[in-house]
């Protein structure tokens, strides 16, 4: 399986992620990259292998809570090369027309079924010049195996001071949901809130000012163990004896609910996925697949939320593709240079058999409403 490269790439694009509420998916962009690898010449295989190095093969078939749709469309009277027919299934092909009124629609109508509406558009656009769309859904849903309570906090300090915040409590006597671990960005304090299928969600809260750049990560690389430390020294927990009928330890959860949607372009960061040389409008990336294609569009649409009864998530992935110029015949050297201008909490859905980090994220803005009795 591929899980830990994926969980790699995902630590990745994380740790470019700015301090504001967002939410990404590896899962989502590790198997268009590792598809197209496969059909890929140099350099932009190599390029792509560097991301996505195993082929990305997941045991998510069987699982109550998580789905994942690959689907590839091609416009009409695309040279395809004899391999790309052969192999990939033609349940996954659909056809383009050239026409972005009537190839839009499918491809939105297509994000939103796989996702069950959660993402209603597919990220990239089509347009006359659009050849190839690679697009993938992944959408997650379940239920807490232990519910919560909601509360209407309203806190007197700290970044949410004086709003009405969708308060969420729990207790009970499962201490290991709870772990503190010393990492490159401090301690982490991981609670497990495990759904009745086969994902958790692991909310990660790091010392006062860590950002996602630095939490996110780090929380990727502790899924596994990572340094043990005492609870108590824990971001956010206290200890304390009170009086009881019963000897029995109690973990009591007082959180947050929350949604976070995110768009992100994925060629922004193109040597991030692999996706560089693939944009260079003179080469031939692909030949597995056609000739001369070029990467134009790379995009994700994400969303997760977060409540007293369960977990929703979802991110579709596409890239765009158009057909590239030939190489000129009389070439020279030119140099070129190229300018990019381009206490929050974090939280990871893991798919519990395999460790495979369905979708990342931050939050900075919790859910909102008004008190009781306005």
């Amino acid at each position: 399986m591929s899980v830990a490269a994926t969980n790699a790439l995902t630590a990745r694009w994380a740790s470019t992620l700015e301090d504001g509420p967002g939410v990404l998916s590896g899962a989502g962009v590790y198997p268009l990259l590792s598809l197209l690898a496969r059909y890929a010449a140099d350099p932009a295989r190599c390029e792509l292998l560097a991301a996505a190095p195993e082929p990305a093969r997941y045991d998510l078939a069987a699982s109550p809570a998580v789905r994942l749709a690959l689907g590839v469309w091609s416009r009409r009277g695309l040279e395809l090369s004899e391999r790309w027919r052969r192999e990939v299934p033609a349940a996954m092909r659909g056809e383009l027309t050239g026409d972005p009124a009537v190839d839009q629609p499918l491809l939105d109508e297509w994000a939103s079924r796989h996702t069950d509406g959660q993402v209603p558009q597919l990220p990239v656009r089509a347009t006359p010049a659009t050849v190839l769309v690679l697009a993938s859904a992944l959408s997650v849903s379940t239920r807490w195996a232990q519910p919560f309570h909601e509360t209407w906090p309203r806190p007197e300090a700290g970044p949410w001071r004086g709003r009405n915040l969708v308060g969420l409590f729990r207790a009970g006597a499962d201490l290991s949901a709870l772990r503190v671990v010393g990492t490159g960005a401090g301690p982490l304090s991981l609670l497990t809130v495990a759904g009745r299928d086969d994902v958790d969600v692991v909310l990660t809260l790091g010392p006062p000012g860590t950002g996602p750049a630095a939490a996110l990560p780090a929380a990727i690389g502790a899924l596994g163990g990572g340094d043990p430390l005492p609870l108590d020294a824990g971001p956010g927990v206290t200890e304390r004896l009170v009086a009881a009928p019963d000897d029995r330890p109690e973990l009591q959860v007082s959180t947050v609910g929350f949604t976070v949607t995110a768009e992100h372009d994925l060629l922004a960061r193109a040597a991030l996925f692999g996706l560089a040389a693939a944009t260079d409008p003179t080469g031939d990336h692909f030949p597995g697949i056609s000739p001369r294609l070029v990467v134009s569009q790379a995009r994700q649409s994400a969303t997760a939320s977060f409540s007293a009864t369960g977990f929703l998530a979802a991110a579709v992935t596409a890239l765009g593709f158009r057909a590239g110029s030939a190489p000129p015949r009389d070439t020279t050297h030119k140099r070129v240079v190229r300018l990019d201008v381009d206490r929050p909490f974090g939280f990871l859905a893991v798919h519990r058999p395999t460790g495979l980090v369905l979708v990342a994220g931050w939050v900075t803005d919790p859910d909102t409403r008004d008190a009781p009795g306005r």
